[in-house]
């Protein structure tokens, strides 16, 4: 397995050769800023093609096919559509709140996209308490939805905040109460060595049923944290016009939008992490010949499978169930899943305290 920090100290070995180490390190903090800005960008627009494409098979059509092979353009004319937009300020809205919550919003994913370990060596926020960092940073995003929806002086705007700050921070129990369940199985809270832990078998299998348990759990709650379908309240249309991002115009509907997008993939990054062993391959234990085939296919590949396909399941899910009522949601969640994760919870200790694990 190809170890990427060779090629990230080489090229700091190689920049503190020629300047002065702090130099370097801020070149090295600006290059990977740009690399974090330009695979955010190129992941949102797959993720939005992807997502035309996967709903118009699920509902008998063809999706994007006029512009460009296949329509593969299409989403380009969308970004530069969005770009060019007049960007307005509502009548009596709060200009600070209004100009600041799409900032909010794209910041608490750019945190949470930095947490997530590409490849061995390619983990840009890696230390010892990231699954904590990473549930902290997702919160702030919340905070942004509600700041759109109190600074738009709109009531279908405010209505469409408050139905998402419920939904939210109830569902963020669910998906941290998950996410402990595996991390009293993995035993640490570093990225790094949850994905090493599963050198001889992925977490989801090796947990048995809570592991199982606790995937369908945060697959669920991981969707109403996104906002997307059959929980997506806050943008019901025939109900709120748009939702908490109703008086965006431009770039600033475009930071929602592509948040949206990119916390579906942190969602599924993280689902591939922690359940299905992120860059590690697959190794099934006496079967070496095996074992050394599936290292020979690089690490990136296997995270971004994985990360897919975890997409493509939360895709499927929002495409085939109706839209849920505000009351049915909360229900749910504090009926259903918190009692659920809180009890799985307590069977992933007891496993591991009593070595029912592999």
């Amino acid at each position: 397995m190809f170890d990427f920090s060779i090629v990230t100290n080489w090229i700091h070995e190689l920049l503190l050769s020629i300047m002065p180490e702090g130099v370097a390190v801020f070149i090295e903090c600006v290059a990977v800023g740009v690399c974090i800005v330009a695979l955010y960008a190129i992941l949102a627009i797959i993720l939005i093609y992807m997502e035309r494409k996967v709903c118009g098979f699920f509902q008998c059509r063809l999706g994007p096919n006029r512009v460009g092979k296949w329509g593969s353009i299409q989403v380009v004319c969308d970004v530069l559509k969005m770009m060019t937009k007049e960007i307005f300020m509502p009548k009596g809205a709060d200009h600070f709140l209004y100009n600041l919550a799409p900032f909010m919003v794209i910041i608490a994913s750019f945190l949470t996209f930095a947490c997530i370990p590409f490849n061995k060596g390619a983990e840009i926020l890696n230390f010892n308490v990231g699954v904590f960092f990473l549930l902290a940073a997702s919160s702030i995003g919340v905070v942004g939805i509600l700041l759109a929806g109190w600074g738009s002086n709109n009531k279908f705007s405010l209505i469409g905040a408050m139905r998402s700050g419920a939904q939210i921070i109830s569902y963020e129990l669910s998906v941290g109460m998950s996410i402990m369940t595996m991390v009293v199985l993995m035993g640490t809270m570093q990225f790094s060595e949850i994905v090493e832990g599963q050198a001889n078998g992925w977490f989801i299998f090796k947990g048995h049923i809570p592991a199982v348990i606790a995937f369908i759990i945060y697959l669920i709650a991981g969707n109403a944290e996104c906002n997307r379908g059959p929980f997506d309240l806050p943008e019901a249309e025939s109900e709120l016009t748009a939702g908490y991002h109703t008086e965006y115009s431009g770039m600033g509907f475009g930071f929602f939008y592509l948040a949206e997008y990119l916390n579906l993939f942190i969602v599924a990054s993280v689902a591939a992490t922690i359940f299905l062993g992120g860059w590690m391959p697959l190794h099934i234990v006496g079967l070496d010949g095996f074992n050394a085939v599936m290292d020979y296919i690089p690490g990136f590949i296997w995270f971004f499978g994985k990360a897919f396909f975890v997409v493509f399941l939360l895709m499927w899910i929002k495409w085939t169930f109706p839209r849920l009522r505000i009351d049915q949601i909360l229900n749910l969640e504090w009926k259903y899943l918190v009692p659920i994760s809180m009890v799985n919870l307590l069977l992933m200790a007891c496993c591991v305290a009593f070595g029912f694990h592999f």
